[in-house]
């Protein structure tokens, strides 16, 4: 029974993973954050439930890193989620310091044989129950202890960053998006069950590494099982939430929140498509089309819009679809080339590698279509 917990919640990640394909890159550190806080269980499943020496081995000490990134996930999604630029800075990549420090930590006892980690891990969880145990440069029961601090400490700048970034919208826009409820119900639960889960641990921390009193306070028995049972109410809250697990909870600016509905039902505004027409001329300098995966979600996740709106773009503002747009970028970029002269020494198939296509039969069908000529045809009225 207890095995059903995180199954379900790496379930769950899987299509927060899935419809993350459709919108912004929130939904993605919204996905990493349940598949690791769901690994986690798997550990304590591993370690507390089978009994078995092979997986006491496998998950003592290897996955505590995992525990110190699902905190900096957490504010990487709200911070996200609530951000108009949506790419992650290098001064970001410091919140992910402490689990450097983990796995460094960690060396002494990850880097021994397998047959050797079995014999430790299975003493202290079956046999001694003592957690005293010096890996490096501190204990393992001081690491157990900084580890609930660590999420403690990131639930509260969390909320922290979610309020200021509502007070700085409503300085900037006079109003914040129409959206703002959902996300804010959301985040509030959200952060909640991870602080309860932080505070419930250090409790537990407590009692059993400062006082000594383990069986005093919370009973060891029903200890893991109860915290299983908070990230079981945490993933069964998605589906609550289906605005959330099927769609993107972050929000736009509040000027384009208010036409989102009808967007989505009769296609873009005219703001929106005269705002995709802009960023498609810087975007397009770089030629982007020209590489072999580019596609829709390649494009929408470069220009930070949704597909969607993508799709509405092309289909009512140039009445063509996104394959046509992007076949006639590739043949103007091709004919740029050989009006040039920079495609002499090529070959025909060696033009259609260099523009995108994925064969030389698609690249002279779709030239020949929009040029109404083979290339080799074009290719001579320039030599």
């Amino acid at each position: 029974m207890e095995l059903l917990t995180p199954f379900f919640g790496i379930f769950t990640s899987f299509i927060l993973f899935y419809y993350r394909k459709d919108f912004n890159r929130s939904n993605l550190y919204l996905a990493l954050f349940f598949l690791c806080s769901n690994l986690i269980v798997l550990v304590y499943f591993g370690l507390h439930f089978t009994k078995i020496p092979f997986w006491e081995g496998v998950f003592f000490v290897n996955f505590m890193p995992l525990s110190f990134v699902i905190g900096p996930l957490l504010f990487y999604y709200v911070k996200y989620a609530v951000a108009e630029n949506k790419n992650i800075t290098p001064k970001d990549y410091w919140h992910l310091f402490p689990a450097v420090i983990v796995i460094i930590y960690s060396l002494p006892y990850t880097t021994l044989p397998f047959s050797k980690k079995v014999e430790i891990a299975h003493h202290i969880q079956a046999v001694t129950q003592d957690y005293d145990f010096t890996i490096s440069f501190f204990s393992l029961k001081q690491l157990l202890f900084i580890r609930p601090l660590h999420l403690l400490l990131y639930c509260v700048i969390s909320l922290i960053y979610f309020k200021q970034e509502a007070k700085k919208r409503m300085a900037i826009y006079g109003q914040l998006p129409v959206n703002y409820s959902l996300v804010k119900k959301w985040i509030y639960v959200l952060v909640g069950i991870q602080l309860f889960i932080s505070l419930y641990c250090l409790l537990d921390s407590y009692a059993d590494f400062i006082l000594n009193d383990y069986a005093g306070i919370i009973n060891q028995k029903n200890y893991f099982r109860f915290l299983g049972a908070a990230f079981f109410c945490q993933n069964i809250v998605l589906f609550l939430f289906p605005k959330i697990l099927f769609d993107s909870i972050s929000y736009p600016d509040a000027s384009l929140a208010k036409n989102r509905a009808a967007q989505l039902k009769k296609g873009n505004t005219p703001e929106i498509n005269q705002n995709i027409n802009t960023l498609l001329e810087d975007y397009l300098l770089t030629s982007p089309f020209v590489l072999p995966g580019f596609n829709l979600s390649k494009m929408a996740l470069d220009i930070q819009l949704s597909e969607r709106m993508l799709s509405n773009y092309f289909n009512t503002e140039l009445k063509i679809s996104f394959s046509e747009w992007k076949n006639n970028q590739r043949i103007d970029y091709a004919c740029k080339l050989i009006e040039e002269g920079k495609a002499t020494k090529l070959t025909v198939e060696g033009i259609s590698q260099n523009v995108g296509f994925s064969s030389r039969s698609k690249f002279i069908d779709a030239f020949k279509e929009r040029k109404g000529v083979v290339p080799s045809t074009y290719i001579k009225q320039f030599s």
